[in-house]
Formats: structure tokens, C-alpha cells, sequence
């Protein structure tokens, strides 16, 4: 891609203040993600954070050419090109660039496996074509023109995923992408605040087949009449298990290699091995069988390719390692785009030293020496500790890195090496083919091997901040809740994500919990919620802010500043006991409290705050304004006294969305962050951060009338088929659930928790589901719920996720 200022500006209607004629070979849209940015150009999209309040960090990592609305602060040298809307201007570049080349291209839509299906085609073709592919998932308003502008003379197919969200979107993407063949992989239960009905979300997503030649779509009697109604002239395939269906399913069985499938295509019987059981794997095979059949109609190829299917991680899993280092495993993708993506991760972890671990990479079509040339030149552009290389190819090119590196032939000879060097403190990358079994460098470096994990989506869990945050005024300020190790979550490595995203503020309840955040390197303002009078050294050398909730916590605080000799104000916050009388001075006491407080040379009052008691539950709604109203009342007299106005909060999740009106200066985000609300509307809108994982150990099998567990409790019924996990009470798992009161699921379908919950163990009925051991199982995550699982317990979510032992190993990964 190389265009310039002058070309740009006449695509997407521009105004231009600086020089025209600068090129432009490279996008930028985060000013965290700016490395090496020769020729690059700055889209300051206005969002959550709006991009124009990042042109400055961006100018200070030389980019000198900006796409905005408007010029915070003008640099002489800089180039700027004024629209009315950045992200339409993208979208504008984009559909101009599709254009310039006649490449087939293929749009995935759908409200759930585009990424698969893309990733799956890929697997299948890239020897036979020279492919352009959507990065990961990206497919929303912003993620599809990114993808389209990778596009070269060289491509022969691209391969995009196409996102909406709301209605009016896919006109818009279609006019960027505009694909020859259109494939709808399904359509889901719409959030009735975007559309109304199945209709309209079916209605809106097939405006991208407006100039298909071919459109593949499941045979589901609402989608096909639609799609029949609307493209009657196109050549349209659908695929299912209906008599009608064009690619049908006939039959499937489990086998040794995983599934056999009997289809029908067109009518021709076919038969495909496929490595996996699941119905959502089957379902995609159905629409890549659709797909290939149009691009290369060899059935034997289809085979072939189908058991060769590697499942697809849409993540980079973040885990702790030996030593202090963490551990980054991105070893399910091997290209170009996705190893920029690892190393801007990389380079966001809080550690003192990067390095990172590559194999060969196998990417078709582009000449060997050019691509190494173009990978040397991406890993260049990053300031890596030391890089460890794999593999003949990156032996033989090892004279591009400009960093010191060492290489191997072998994952044995790595393994060797990392057995006798001490690597501490350290972020370490590994990236690469997966013949190279990168896995194992993995299982080397981790702390912990355990079959049984928590999985935490810091990507959902930002999502979710940035809903919450879409429902604030722009100048109210975030408070992120921590305390706990952030809900059991993991206390460093959500504070850590949520300082890359711009949180306000963190909260806590000890000041030890600061304290490790601080030396994990968080430097955020870190509010302490309990902080006892024993712990005012650690609080005030890791310069956390107490909170002051009485007058002796308040003369003893003062006292240990003075003993240290503090200068300056600090800062501290003072709770209001506004109805929950737990902590806090008491409304008739501020202003006493504001005497005192008034020009005090120790301390100076950041927040004035309290906590709301009840503010999901209607029948309290007078209390919960009381409660308010004793606040405001107690802020006001501390501002009149102090003469300056500290910040004022009392929302927690909840009462951000049952009382926006008191979301004043700021709001503490808690549960809400993590996927869970008392409020089933706004429930919906959350997304799951935290999966709570497991396998198969063991299957056996039950005539009927036998027992299982302690105390005998459970007595078969039938024959049965009995599946042992390795996870039971010392993990967290609620004794309450056993026998019969809760379920996991396996392949998607409900097994029952039987007998009694062991320290270690529980069992679950299998009898009508086809497993194994070594499947997965999920205990906890989409299904069952947090809060059927707390349901079950028959207390909150908020136990449930504290109580999940530290010994469960912690995965933290972004999509």
C-alpha cells in the first residue's frame, strides 16, 4: 500500500493544511501501538477515547500526517487531513483500494463463526492461491477497511470477516468489500435494543450479498425465504441437514480420528473424516464444504485438507512463567500480521525485558528472502532483550536481526538451552508454526501444569468497561475494583490491562494489595479501601490513598506523616456513613471533620464518597436517594469549607444503571467489570470474562442399581457411563452441587454433577453423550452462568468467583 497525501485526500474528500505531497505507507490508529512509523498516518478516531486526544503522543512517535475533524495543536511539520468523520474516511480509502484490484474476494457474516470458517478456508488453500485474510477477527466498522488495505497486486483471494452491530452498518461495509461470493455461517437471537426482530438482524447482515455472484447461507426456513426473496438471480447454496439443503448432512458418528460425516453434495454422496466432534465444528465443515466446492470442487482435495484442520485459537493466552517472567502464546498462528499483533502485546506487558521466540514461518507466494527481509525488518522496529530463532529458514537469515539472537535446529535443542540459562523477570513471546511445537517451550516456562484453568477474556472484561463507561457523562472518572485479586480474577493482570485502557482510578482493599501492584509495576492512583493503622508505613512508601473514615484513622494518619516527614499534601479520601453503617463519619460530624481538615499542611481530600446499601433492589429506591442525598449534603459542606472541590462518587455497577443521576464525578466499577449485574436487562449486554475449565480423567461404566462417591448418594438408575473430573472443593467447586443439583457441559450438552463433591474430584453422568477422556468440560463460563452457578449455591456471584482457589492455574488472553 503506498499513497499519497494528495491521493488520500482525494478519496475521502479532504481538506489538507501542510505539504500534499508526503507518502504514506503504513495506518495507525493507537498511539500505543506506534513503532517504527516510517510514512505512517494517524486516524484519530473519535470512540470511547477519542483519538484526537492522542495526536500529540503520536506526533512526540513521529507520525506527521493525521486524519481528523479537527487540529488540537498544530505542528508546522505535520500534515493534516480534516474530514467530517475519520472512521468513514477509512472506510472511503478502503473501498477505493478494494477496487484498484481484481482479486476474488469472499465476505463471512454471521453472528458466530466467521473466524473459524475464515481460518478453516485458509488452512485448506493457502497453497493454492496467494491469500489476503482478515487479521484474527477483525471485522467491525474500523477492523474490515484495516483488513481491505492489506490487500497487494500479488493477491489472487481475500478472505474477510464482515461485523455489524447495529442496524445501517453492513450497507456501509458493503460498499468497502463489495464480495464475489457471500457466505452467512448463522444467524443468532438478536439484542433487542439493536434489533427488533430475527428479521431485521437477518434483513441487515444480507445487505453485504448486494453484488454477490454466489451466496452460501444455512438452510433455516427464515434465513432461506429471506435470502430467496431478496437475491432470486443469484446463484444461492445452502447448507444443513434439511432434504433441501445443497450441502446436507446425512449422518455423522464418532470415530477414532474424531467424526465421520455422510453428506449429499448436490445430490452426490460424499464422505469426510473430520478431527473434531462439537456441533458448532460440524456446522462450520457443512459452510466450508459450500465454499470450497465453489473455489476447488475435488472431493479428494476436501478430504485431505479437512483432517489436516487445526483448531483456532482467536487469542493470545497470557500465563504466568518461572522466574517472575509471563509467558505469551501465540502458537496457533504463523504469518506476518499476526506475529505485528503478538509483538504490540508483547510491548505491553509491565516487565523489564522482552524477548522473544520465533520458528520459520510458512506463508505461500512471497519469496523466501523477501519475506524474512520483511520479518527482520518488523522484529527490528521493536527493542527486544534477546531473540531465540528455530527452524533452517531463520537460521539462514539470522544476519537481518539487528538484535544479538541465538538459534536452533530443534524444539530439543531450545529446551536444552532454557534449561541452563536463567531468564528472569522477563515477557516472553513465543510465536510460530505449530510442526515446530512451540507448546512444549510453554509447558517448560509455566509455573503450573494443571488440567484444570480459569480462563479470563481481558478483552470482554474492557468491553465491558467501555459499556459501562458508554453510559457516562465524558468528564466522569472510573474507580476499577481490584480488591480481592480483582474478584479472584487475578489483581496484577487485570490492573495492568486496565492501565494500558486509561482507567482513573484502582481500588483495593489492604494496602499489601497496592503494595504488589506497585512493585509489579502499576502506577495508576490506587485507593485503599480498609486500610488498617498497623499498614500506614506500606501505604505511604508505595503512595497509595487511604481512605479516612474516622478521627482517630484521621489523627493517626496525620501522625505517621509527620513521623516520616512527608511533604506536601496527601492524599487522602473520606467516607461518609450515609446508611450502610459499616465505616464512615457520620453526616452530623463533617463538619467538624471540615474544621479540622481546613488548610491542613498534611492532607488534601481527593474523594468524598460513600457506599450505596441497596441500589438493585426497586423497593429501596427512597433509601438508596436518601443515602444520596446525605452525600451531596456532606460534599457541599467540605467544599464550602475547604475551598476546593474533591471529587465526589457513591455508584457501584448497579447504581450506574439504576441511578444515573448519581454518577457525579466519578463511579466504582466492581462486579460489573467481570461479567455479572443484578439487572437481567443490562446482563445481556456484559460479556463473559471469566471460564472456569477442566477435562475428562477418566470414564467408567455403571450397571444399573451401583453408587457413586462418599455416602453412597447416588444410585443408577440405568447402565450408566460415568466421567470423573479432576476438580472438586479445594478448587472452589460448592459441595451443594453435587447430586444432581448442577451440571457441566461437555460438547455443548448437560451432564449432571452425581454423587458427592470430593476434595479433588467430582463425577458427572455421561451417558448420553458421546466423549472421551482428555475432552473438554466446562463448569463455569456462557453455560452455566455465574449466576445460575451462584443460584445453585444459593448465594452471589461475588463468592463464587473469590472462592476459586489460587491453585487453579490463571490464563489471561485477548482476542
Amino acid at each position: 500500500m503506498k499513497y499519497s497525501v494528495s491521493e488520500l485526500a482525494r478519496i475521502i474528500n479532504a481538506k489538507v493544511t501542510g505539504n500534499p505531497d508526503k507518502e504514506i505507507t503504513q495506518i495507525f490508529y493507537d498511539s500505543r501501538n506506534i513503532i517504527s512509523p516510517q510514512e505512517g498516518v494517524f486516524f484519530a478516531i473519535p470512540a470511547i477515547h477519542d483519538g484526537h486526544l492522542f495526536m500529540e503522543k503520536a506526533y512526540q512517535k513521529s507520525i506527521r500526517i493525521f486524519v481528523c475533524t479537527h487540529i488540537p495543536v498544530f505542528h508546522e511539520d505535520a500534515t493534516y487531513l480534516i474530514v467530517d468523520n475519520p472512521v468513514e474516511a477509512l472506510q472511503k480509502w478502503a473501498g477505493y483500494h478494494r477496487l484498484r484490484y481484481s482479486l476474488k474476494t469472499i465476505g463471512i457474516t454471521g453472528s458466530n463463526g466467521k473466524t473459524i470458517v475464515k481460518e478453516w478456508l485458509y488452512q485448506c488453500i493457502w497453497e493454492e492461491f496467494t491469500v489476503v485474510r482478515s487479521p484474527k477477527s477483525f471485522n467491525s466498522q474500523m477492523g474490515l477497511p484495516l483488513s481491505v488495505l492489506q490487500t497487494t497486486e500479488e493477491h489472487d483471494l481475500g478472505i474477510f470477516e464482515v461485523g455489524i452491530s447495529r442496524l445501517e452498518e453492513m450497507e456501509k461495509q458493503e460498499k468497502v468489500l463489495h464480495p464475489d461470493i457471500g457466505v452467512l455461517t448463522n444467524v443468532l437471537a438478536a439484542h433487542s435494543e439493536y434489533f427488533k426482530d430475527k428479521e431485521e438482524q437477518i434483513s441487515e447482515k444480507i445487505k453485504l450479498f448486494k453484488n454477490s455472484k454466489v451466496i452460501i447461507y444455512p438452510d433455516n426456513k427464515r434465513i432461506s425465504k429471506l435470502i430467496k426473496e431478496t437475491y432470486s438471480d443469484k446463484v444461492l447454496i445452502s447448507f444443513g441437514k434439511e432434504d433441501s439443503s445443497d450441502i446436507r448432512l446425512v449422518e455423522n458418528s464418532f470415530i477414532r480420528e474424531g467424526m465421520l460425516l455422510k453428506l449429499t453434495v448436490f445430490g452426490k454422496p460424499v464422505e469426510f473424516k473430520i478431527p473434531f466432534t462439537d456441533e458448532a465444528s460440524i456446522q462450520n465443515l457443512l459452510c466450508l464444504t459450500a465454499i470450497l466446492h465453489e473455489l476447488k470442487p475435488d472431493f479428494n482435495f476436501m478430504q485431505e485438507k479437512f483432517l489436516q484442520l487445526q483448531s483456532v485459537s482467536m487469542r493470545l493466552e497470557l500465563v504466568k512463567g518461572v522466574n517472575d517472567c509471563i509467558i505469551i502464546n501465540d502458537t496457533f498462528n504463523s504469518d506476518y500480521k499476526s506475529l505485528e499483533i503478538a509483538l504490540h502485546f508483547l510491548f505491553q506487558q509491565n516487565k523489564p525485558k522482552k524477548t522473544l521466540i520465533l520458528s520459520d514461518i510458512f506463508q505461500s507466494h512471497i519469496p523466501e528472502a523477501e519475506l524474512y527481509q520483511k520479518i527482520a525488518d518488523l522484529v527490528n522496529a521493536f527493542s527486544l532483550d534477546s531473540l531465540l530463532l528455530i527452524g533452517e529458514k531463520l537460521h539462514k537469515y539470522r544476519k537481518l536481526f539487528k538484535v544479538s539472537s541465538k538459534t536452533f535446529l530443534s524444539i530439543k535443542e531450545i529446551i536444552h538451552y532454557l534449561e541452563n540459562c536463567l531468564i528472569k523477570d522477563t515477557a516472553i513471546l513465543l510465536k510460530g508454526a505449530r510442526k515446530f511445537e512451540l507448546e512444549k517451550i510453554a509447558a517448560h516456562l509455566e509455573v503450573q501444569s494443571h488440567d484444570t484453568i480459569l480462563e479470563v477474556n481481558l478483552h470482554s472484561l474492557m468491553m465491558n468497561v467501555n459499556y459501562f463507561k458508554s453510559l457516562l457523562k465524558p468528564e466522569t472518572k472510573i474507580i476499577a475494583m481490584v480488591k480481592a485479586s480483582s474478584y479472584g480474577v487475578g489483581s496484577f493482570e487485570v490492573a495492568e490491562v486496565l492501565q494500558h485502557y486509561h482507567a482513573d482510578y484502582l481500588a483495593v482493599a489492604y494496602p499489601d494489595e497496592g503494595a504488589l501492584l506497585r512493585k509489579k509495576g502499576i502506577y495508576l492512583p490506587i485507593m485503599v479501601m480498609n486500610p488498617e493503622i498497623s499498614s500506614y508505613d506500606v501505604v505511604i512508601d508505595n503512595y497509595l490513598e487511604p481512605e479516612i473514615y474516622s478521627f482517630r484513622v484521621l489523627e493517626r494518619f496525620i501522625q505517621k506523616l509527620r513521623e516520616k516527614s512527608i511533604s506536601g499534601k496527601y492524599p487522602i479520601h473520606i467516607k461518609i456513613d450515609t446508611g450502610m453503617h459499616r465505616l464512615g463519619f457520620q453526616p452530623e460530624e463533617v463538619q467538624k471533620l471540615a474544621d479540622l481538615l481546613k488548610d491542613n499542611p498534611f492532607v488534601e481530600v481527593r474523594s468524598v464518597f460513600s457506599h450505596f446499601a441497596a441500589s438493585e433492589d426497586p423497593d429501596q429506591e427512597e433509601f438508596t436517594r436518601l443515602q444520596a442525598h446525605r452525600l451531596t449534603s456532606s460534599h457541599h459542606i467540605l467544599v464550602n469549607t475547604l475551598r476546593y472541590k474533591p471529587l465526589i462518587h457513591i455508584s457501584n455497577s448497579v447504581g450506574v444503571i439504576n441511578y444515573p443521576e448519581y454518577q457525579f464525578d466519578a463511579v466504582r466499577l466492581g462486579i460489573g467489570m467481570y461479567g455479572y449485574i443484578d439487572d437481567e436487562k443490562t446482563l445481556k449486554k456484559l460479556e463473559n470474562v471469566v471460564t472456569l475449565k477442566t477435562v475428562i480423567s477418566n470414564i467408567h461404566y455403571l450397571n444399573q442399581g451401583e453408587t457413586v462417591s462418599y455416602g453412597r448418594r447416588f444410585k443408577a438408575e440405568r447402565n450408566s457411563v460415568i466421567a470423573t473430573l479432576p476438580i472438586g472443593y479445594a478448587d472452589g467447586i460448592r459441595r451443594m452441587t453435587g447430586n444432581g443439583k448442577g451440571y457441566v457441559k461437555i460438547h455443548g450438552r448437560n451432564a449432571p454433577v452425581i454423587g458427592t463433591v470430593c476434595m479433588d474430584m467430582i463425577m458427572v453422568d455421561v451417558t448420553d453423550i458421546p466423549c472421551k477422556e482428555g475432552d473438554p468440560v466446562i463448569i463455569l463460563g456462557e453455560s452455566p452462568s455465574l449466576k445460575e452457578y451462584a443460584e445453585w449455591c444459593c448465594t452471589i456471584p461475588y463468592e463464587i468467583l473469590t472462592s476459586i482457589s489460587p491453585r487453579v492455574k490463571r490464563i489471561y488472553y485477548r482476542e
